[in-house]
């Protein structure tokens, strides 16, 4: 153990006997600088043009444009692993839910939504969408997206939010 003590006090004296604080902090200020300026270095980016057709087209149930979603707020189900109106496998909807009236171009008609919030695993973390088309002010929780609607769960861990058709609205 003597001679490794040895060794590194020599070569610590011999590296103290060479350089300066000055130029130690010169050589620091250096490579402070080179890390600074290696983010500006060029990068191949052509991976992004592949990630970009991969997008999902509006009437997918992986696209926040989806016309079920119309009230939703949270993760997309549908990118978790469950469908536009099923939990995920893991994890439970919500007893209590909030709803919505959308609009289907497809057909012209409008229905009737439930939106349930999936519960019992952590957030799933994609797709995330927020759409507030006539969600009501926070004394109509019914309508309102904002709240955890897992706290009715045993367990309250959100994970997800899908959308389920009641029916069809009249006018």
């Amino acid at each position: 153990m003597r001679s490794l003590d040895h060794l590194f006090e020599h070569s610590s004296r011999s590296l103290a006997r060479r350089t300066s604080r000055r130029s130690l902090l010169a050589s620091l200020g250096q490579l402070l600088t080179g890390a600074a300026l290696l983010p500006l270095l060029p990068v191949d980016r052509g991976g992004r043009a592949w990630a970009s057709d991969a997008t999902p087209k509006p009437d997918s149930p992986e696209s926040c444009q989806y016309w079920k979603y119309c009230a939703i707020d949270g993760f997309l189900c549908s990118c978790c692993g469950g469908t536009s109106s099923t939990c995920p496998p893991g994890t439970a909807p919500s007893p209590i839910t909030w709803i919505g009236t959308c609009h289907n171009p497809g057909d012209g008609r409008d229905y009737i939504l439930s939106y349930n919030d999936c519960c019992g695993k952590t957030s799933c973390g994609n797709c995330e969408c927020n759409r507030n088309e006539r969600e009501k002010p926070m004394y109509r929780p019914s309508r309102n997206n904002d709240l955890n609607w897992c706290m009715a769960n045993a367990d309250s861990n959100y994970h997800c939010s899908v959308s389920v058709i009641l029916g069809v609205a009249e006018k």
